[in-house]
């Protein structure tokens, strides 16, 4: 049963297992924000252990597209569509979070965005192989962050 992120009361239920809860559950709580403030979308996670298709997806990107096997446990998903664009996220055990966006008819405006947690170190699978800006956030102190675009077709 997917349940509706509050941003203004922001809890760490569903992500209690994580060393960074706090921080995770702030930035997924900037997530919500932003849908809601964009596309007046409600967004809403589900345990990753009822949303099989949405793992497979992800994975499947990353896998095909950068050779990437994340190795913390994933806790919650999110998939939906505001407008043209089709949008997975992962919130990953360890505090890191992945989203693919994939508009659905223009290919040159289809990325995948990792986003660290506050507190939490750069997962060995993804040293070196990314630059991490950062940004300040009111509800998940400071993120980092970086994408890459997809190329394939998914």
């Amino acid at each position: 049963m997917p349940a509706i992120v509050d941003f203004v009361n922001v809890s760490t239920v569903g992500l209690e297992t994580s060393p960074v809860a706090d921080a995770l559950a702030g930035l997924r709580a900037n997530e919500a924000r932003y849908f809601m403030n964009k596309y007046k979308h409600e967004f809403a996670v589900t345990p990753a252990t009822e949303s099989q298709e949405t793992m497979e997806y992800v994975n499947r990107i990353l896998r095909e597209e950068r050779g990437i096997e994340i190795e913390s446990r994933s806790l919650e998903t999110s998939r939906f569509r505001v407008e043209n664009i089709d949008i997975a996220y992962v919130f990953y055990e360890s505090g890191l979070s992945i989203n693919v966006m994939y508009t659905i008819d223009d290919p040159k405006k289809r990325a995948v965005g990792i986003k660290l947690s506050d507190g939490m170190d750069v997962p060995a699978e993804l040293e070196g192989k990314f630059k991490f800006a950062r940004m300040k956030s009111k509800l998940a102190g400071t993120i980092r962050g970086s994408f890459f675009v997809i190329k394939g077709e998914y």
